[in-house]
């Protein structure tokens, strides 16, 4: 009896002895094959490490690095073996299926690999970014008066950090603008029916030699004579801009711009009034002639915008609805922003007047 209980008591110490040796064997190679050095023996994993090297994550004024595992491994002991075995396809892609194993097929797939790595960081709040970044230790008011407005926005739609720093670390995947959808826009444009009463510019519209006018500006049809219509533009005037028809009192959405024939054909509709800064508005309108394709209403267009705000805004960061900012501060923040893309001009036109349209003031006209 004695030698059978000593027997037992031998192999759970042998059991004991073997479990110890294989957590610490198991929790060694686990942490070893999550190290920066580790995942560069993926040859295409260099280009990401590449990138990596030029961000602030890696060269900072602090002296603070962050690495691979810092930034894609939680350190909660269950999203950490999650985040492992979910690692695990990109060494079956890279070895067997062969399907990232150059890097020319690695940037074929960047969009759906960032995608995943983005569904997994919204779906755990951003755990490795909050392990350094927390909303309640930040001096917000230290920040940039741009940094200062994402991040209040952030705090109050309950936003997480991926949301809006998709790009922080490497490159964003390259989305591209479908190129056949402005020309599927013109081409709705001209089945738009004569007899239709309101118009719509999906591009800029020349008003014969009294100006152009911009997309989405809202232009009634007086009349139509063969393939020409004649359009009523109704808008504001301010004193000192007097090239410029405005959407209203205050609200620097331009409708047109006027050559000197056109500021000379302005029906004046009233007389000068000063807003709360002391500028001077009038209501004016233009009538003129227009013969290129419009739209029946601005619901393509804005289906056109949302394209683009997918493309060149959310690539990078959360969408900002339009009714975060007044009319009067869309272009700026526009421009801005679009300086940082390969946006076309024509393009983030069409996306500020989209924006401008939907601000948050714009019905107090």
């Amino acid at each position: 009896m004695r030698i059978k209980k000593s027997r037992i008591a031998l192999i759970l110490f042998i059991g004991i002895i073997l479990g110890v040796i294989g957590l610490s064997g198991g929790a060694y190679v686990l942490h070893k094959t999550s190290d920066t050095q580790f995942c560069l023996s993926c040859h295409t994993m260099q280009t990401p490490y590449d990138e990596y090297t030029g961000s602030v994550h890696f060269t900072n004024q602090k002296g603070i690095r962050a690495e691979c595992s810092d930034c894609h491994i939680p350190k909660a002991p269950l999203d950490f073996l999650i985040a492992k075995l979910k690692a695990g396809k990109d060494v079956y892609h890279q070895f067997v299926t062969g399907k990232i194993d150059t890097a020319e097929k690695f940037e074929q797939h960047r969009l759906e690999m960032a995608q995943s790595v983005w569904k997994q960081m919204q779906e755990n709040d951003s755990a490795t970014c909050r392990s350094c970044h927390q909303f309640d230790a930040m001096d917000i008011q230290s920040q940039s008066q741009d940094a200062q407005k994402m991040h209040n926005l952030g705090i109050k739609e309950q936003q997480t950090c991926i949301d809006c720093h998709k790009g922080i670390a490497h490159f964003p995947p390259e989305v591209k603008m479908d190129d056949k959808a402005m020309a599927e826009l013109t081409d709705l444009a001209k089945q738009t029916p004569l007899t239709a009463s309101t118009v719509f510019p999906a591009q800029p519209v020349k008003l014969g030699n009294l100006g152009i006018a911009y997309p989405a500006t809202r232009l009634e049809v007086v009349k139509t004579t063969g393939a020409q219509r004649e359009i009523k533009i109704t808008g504001s005037q301010m004193k000192g801009a007097e090239q410029v028809i405005y959407l209203s009192q205050g609200q620097r959405l331009i409708l047109a711009s006027l050559t000197e024939e056109g500021q000379k054909a302005l029906q004046i509709n009233g007389e000068f009034v000063k807003d709360q800064y002391d500028n001077q508005w009038r209501p004016v309108s233009l009538t003129a002639t227009i013969d290129q394709p419009v739209l029946a209403e601005q619901s393509p267009l804005w289906t056109y915008t949302e394209n683009l705000d997918n493309v060149y805004c959310a690539g990078c960061h959360a969408k900002i609805s339009a009714k975060h900012y007044t009319v009067n501060a869309w272009p700026a923040v526009a421009k801005g922003m679009g300086a940082r893309t390969d946006i076309s001009p024509e393009d983030l036109e069409i996306l500020t007047k989209y924006f401008q349209y939907n601000a948050k003031d714009i019905n107090s006209h």
